[in-house]
């Protein structure tokens, strides 16, 4: 019994571990590609983009400076949080050369369908209110939290999670560009989706 065992627990992780080794390439090909797409969205139109690896409270942000003639054309950031209501939420924040957010395009998130998941939707309340806005220029937190930002509809984690990436972004943004980073956010309290 023990030796039949042991058998299928051998061939299990053999064949668990093919397909790990078959779909992993194919799987770092397509988030190469949604970061692509997603530069392209949050950019204006660009060449070459130069990419730097920060570190934001222990989480790792990536900033793509983009060049067009020889210039800095504007900067976009792959930012991310893990204080959505679902995990981690990661997202791609373009900025133009003054720091004025320029769209904002969600990578990943597991918000609840319905609720935090319209984060995504176009033209959402979280995104017209820091839409051509310099963060620190503004209070980067939700209007229940004292801020100047319109928050989901009974998704209040969710759009406090949504505030700290792009305030995480806004700072990466002030490092790499040699902008002072201004105004952090604010965290609120703990409120249920």
């Amino acid at each position: 019994m023990v030796l039949v065992l042991f058998s299928v627990t051998l061939v299990s992780s053999a064949v668990v571990g093919a397909v790990n080794m078959i779909t992993e390439d194919a799987i770092a090909q397509a988030k190469a590609e949604a970061v692509n797409a997603a530069l392209r969205m949050v950019l204006p139109e660009y060449e070459t983009t130069e990419k730097s690896d920060l570190v934001i409270d222990e989480l790792p942000i990536s900033v793509y400076s983009a060049v067009k003639g020889g210039e800095t054309v504007g900067y976009a950031v792959e930012s991310q949080t893990k204080q959505g209501f679902g995990g981690t939420i990661r997202m791609m924040v373009g900025f133009d050369t003054e720091g004025r957010i320029i769209n904002v395009n969600v990578l990943e998130q597991n918000e609840t369908p319905g609720l935090g998941t319209k984060m995504c939707d176009e033209g959402n309340p979280l995104f017209e209110s820091v839409r051509n806005k310099i963060p620190s220029q503004m209070k980067l937190a939700v209007r229940k939290d004292g801020g100047e930002v319109d928050a989901l509809t009974a998704a209040t984690i969710s759009s406090r999670a949504y505030v700290d990436a792009i305030a995480r972004a806004y700072e990466a943004y002030g490092q790499v560009s040699g902008n002072v980073a201004g105004q952090q956010n604010e965290k609120g309290g703990n409120d249920g989706e």
